[in-house]
């Protein structure tokens, strides 16, 4: 068994949905922050949340493919549902505004995960012989 079939094991429910529970707990945290600076300077600041989008919905992504069991179409959808409701969550959160184009990178960063899952999937690591 791989590293990766194993990532995908689970024992119970619970085990399978708390981590992208968690997680989506962890954006909606972040995304409640007034107006967070990540950098002084307005090009990186840009840069680096934007980064975050990708990352945090990449890491979302991973954690939901692994609780469906594989199924990379309803990981997707749920991934895509819970950025449509961020996105509403900042629209009531002052200083903070929705912006479509984010779902637009929160996507990127599912679909950048789900496309390196795949190809992990697809070519897994060989052992080599001693």
């Amino acid at each position: 068994m791989t590293s990766i079939e194993r990532f995908f094991e689970t024992k119970s429910k619970v085990a399978a949905w708390l981590p992208p529970v968690l997680w989506a707990g962890v954006i909606f945290t972040l995304s409640t922050i007034n107006n967070p600076i990540a950098s002084q300077f307005f090009v990186w600041d840009f840069i680096i949340k934007k980064i975050a989008h990708v990352t945090e919905y990449a890491i979302l992504y991973i954690l939901l493919l692994r609780a469906t069991r594989g199924n990379y179409a309803l990981s997707l959808i749920i991934t895509f549902l819970y950025s449509i409701s961020d996105e509403v969550h900042q629209g009531f959160v002052p200083g903070r505004s929705p912006a479509v184009y984010d779902i637009g990178l929160d996507m990127s960063g599912a679909a950048i995960a789900g496309y390196a899952i795949w190809k992990l999937k697809l070519h897994p690591q060989r052992k080599h012989k001693k």
